[in-house]
């Protein structure tokens, strides 16, 4: 037996259903749960569901290196620990930048430069602060530049790794997005392991068109296994979409994560 949860993404299985009834399915199957933007859910009635929130966006705007925007994030930030509470949620995510509703960066970059990376390094500093004094932690998700979200820093693994490593708290940790690393730049396995002391959580679906385990090129019980070879002990989220019915598609998650 493995020792990680399973969580899924409420935004993208059981779409004909309303939010709330999403959440209350997931959680009779006895998954966690997983919300982005949560100014636009029901706080009040997410709570009521009783599910475990594992994860949720932990910004409203913002990004990691322009002083105007850090101080957006930084008080996003904030206000996204206090909901965070409200739901009992351990874990906020956090992108290289602020993307808008197509999940496309706000403000595109085309070369990082020395000066960004030390200015994100100075933000995530800060945000791990605001964690630490809340008992929260905030994760930095690798995203891929190549299909889904062009235009973003520090999207590749091996960024947020760095940046992650930079910073050095408990209350900023690796949110590996398997999908996306797959597409940015592979060699799973040894990510995983060049990664153990930093994750957070990791995210899952195939490569390509991000569907559950099974659908696509990725070896998902190769990954549970190096999951299990690194003691790993935390959230495994589903965050694809369902090929066909829901729940054939989470069951098809279970079974690939179970060893």
């Amino acid at each position: 037996m493995s020792d990680y949860s399973l969580s899924v993404c409420a935004e993208m299985v059981f779409l004909e259903l309303p939010f709330i009834e999403r959440v209350e399915r997931l959680h009779a199957m006895g998954f966690g749960v997983e919300i982005w933007d949560w100014t636009q859910k029901d706080i009040e009635a997410l709570v009521k569901t009783g599910a475990r929130i594992t994860s949720m966006t932990g910004y409203i705007s913002g990004n990691l290196t322009d002083d105007e925007e850090i101080a957006l994030l930084l008080s996003s930030a904030s206000e996204s620990i206090e909901v965070a509470c409200r739901l009992g949620c351990p874990s906020l995510n956090l992108h290289g930048t602020g993307l808008n509703n197509v999940g496309l960066p706000v403000k595109p970059v085309e070369v990082v430069t020395g000066d960004m990376w030390l200015k994100a390094k100075k933000t995530l500093d800060a945000l791990a602060k605001l964690g630490e004094q809340a008992g929260k932690v905030f994760t930095l998700e690798n995203l891929n530049t190549a299909v889904d979200h062009p235009g973003t820093p520090f999207a590749k693994a091996d960024d947020t790794l760095a940046l992650v490593a930079a910073v050095n708290s408990p209350y900023l940790k690796m949110n590996l997005d398997i999908y996306h690393a797959q597409i940015g730049q592979g060699n799973l396995i040894e990510l995983i392991q060049k990664s153990e002391k930093y994750i957070g959580e990791i995210q899952v679906a195939d490569v390509p068109g991000r569907k559950e385990p099974g659908t696509g090129e990725i070896n998902y019980k190769a990954v549970a296994r190096a999951l299990q070879g690194i003691n790993y002990h935390g959230v495994v989220a589903l965050e694809g979409w369902a090929s066909g019915d829901s729940v054939a598609a989470l069951d098809a998650f279970r079974e690939a994560f179970t060893l």
